[in-house]
């Protein structure tokens, strides 16, 4: 049997999020540790703090870090995460679209605002995942929320401006007169199928690029939060450039690799890391 069961293929379909127990080895999660630590010490270009309290408690993301240090590079090519996210997405292919790594200090509250990923993406399609991975433990109360179905609802949402958190303007996205305000779901909780779990470093939470998912703050005194999170993408997603902005806006460098709207992803900058058998691009 592969790393993903069929019932597991069947709830990501339906519920456009699973929760998968024990995939990722502990030599990984040691060398993503290690990365995480040079990267707090050398944040990339795209580097943010999105929150620090009164109290110094810090919230701090970094993007794309898979192309500064080997451990993130071995971990996207060599991990069992893009046939994981292949066959999730039921795909014949699973591209490699970019990472985000999330730091949360020990103590911090603030909770990441609900939102959808793949309407901020320079990428359009259904088949989608992302993988929310721990490196520590998490308690359920301080794990990453998706509410389950979201990414079959047909309604295109007003998302969050997370410029709003960094005041950087390199992050500013807005939403069209064509969308609806998202709905409440912090203040309507009881109204939504919310999951969440408690999580050991090697358990990985996959998800739709189009479910609502948000949190993953409240974190008790002297708990701290270290998350890895990958993009991948399937068969059906294109490259499109939003009039609206994107965060991340990957417009120019998919425009000097050549790749335009209407594309697949490839490029060493999207790789292909995994196919079905007789799929393989060359």
């Amino acid at each position: 049997m592969g790393p993903v069961a069929d019932a597991d293929i069947r709830a990501f379909a339906a519920d456009g999020v699973v929760c998968l127990r024990g995939v990722i080895g502990h030599e990984w999660i040691e060398k993503l540790l290690a990365g995480v630590e040079y990267t707090l010490a050398h944040p990339t270009e795209r580097g943010r703090l999105w929150n620090r309290d009164d109290r110094g408690r810090e919230s701090r993301y970094d993007s794309q870090v898979w192309r500064t240090r080997p451990e993130y590079q071995e971990f996207v090519f060599d991990s069992p995460l893009g046939e994981i996210a292949g066959r999730l997405m039921q795909s014949t292919r699973a591209n490699f679209f970019f990472d985000a790594m999330f730091v949360r200090t020990p103590g911090t509250q603030f909770r990441t605002p609900f939102h959808q990923d793949e309407p901020f993406w320079s990428v359009e399609g259904f088949q989608t995942c992302s993988s929310w991975m721990p490196l520590v433990p998490v308690a359920k109360q301080s794990c990453l929320e998706i509410v389950r179905g979201s990414h079959r609802w047909p309604v295109k949402f007003r998302q969050h401006n997370f410029g709003a958190l960094t005041g950087d303007r390199r992050d500013q996205v807005s939403f069209g007169d064509d969308t609806v305000p998202f709905p409440d779901i912090e203040g309507q909780r009881d109204r939504y199928d919310i999951a969440s779990w408690d999580m050991e470093p090697g358990d990985v939470i996959c998800f739709n690029g189009r479910a609502i998912h948000g949190g993953s703050g409240n974190l008790p005194e002297g708990c701290e939060l270290r998350v890895f999170n990958t993009k991948w993408v399937g068969d059906d997603a294109r490259v499109i450039f939003r009039e609206t902005g994107m965060d991340p806006d990957h417009s120019q460098v998919m425009t000097e690799v050549g790749l335009r709207p209407g594309d697949r992803l490839g490029t060493h900058l999207y790789p292909e890391v995994w196919a079905v058998e007789g799929a393989r691009t060359l």
